[in-house]
């Protein structure tokens, strides 16, 4: 999948990606999603910045984003692809983070950096869906982690 798909008539905008998701900041971790193919892939972008909060700890003098980020990147990245997917029957639903499997870390992501956060969905049974997520910097693997993720009405958590 290439990293930006020149035909998508509109990337989805920060702006959107808040109607979908729930996340807010400090945990809202796509700014926008660039390239999508409904049902099947999405690519959503993560520009790094050390203004956020967790390089003040994670690690003092050597900022490096907290690898748990990197997949809860993923799965926004997954639940907007699920949005997008569904339209109106999306409508009062919410996407909740499943699993985790084979989760590998390759390279460290740190500020400065443009995360691409590619998914492709594996497995679609129900109110189920399973992806496979590569985050890279450039054509740089830097992580790599199935997601499975539940939709369900947002007022069942």
């Amino acid at each position: 999948m290439s990293t930006e798909n020149k035909n998508l008539p509109n990337p989805i905008d920060i702006t959107r990606i808040m109607e979908m998701i729930p996340h807010r900041y400090p945990i809202l971790l796509v700014d926008r999603l660039i390239d999508y193919v409904p049902g099947e892939s999405a690519v959503g972008l993560k520009n790094v910045t050390m203004n956020e909060p967790h390089f003040n700890g994670h690690f003092p003098g050597m900022p490096v984003m907290p690898g748990v980020l990197i997949i809860e990147a993923m799965a926004q990245t997954s639940a907007l692809l699920v949005v997008e997917t569904l339209g109106e029957e999306a409508q009062g639903k919410i996407v909740y983070f499943m699993s985790i499997d084979n989760a590998k870390f390759r390279k460290p992501v740190v500020p400065g950096d443009s995360l691409h956060i590619h998914v492709e969905k594996i497995q679609n049974r129900g109110k189920v869906w399973k992806f496979q997520g590569t985050a890279k910097v450039g054509d740089t693997v830097c992580a790599e982690a199935v997601v499975t993720a539940m939709l369900t009405d947002q007022d069942a958590g």
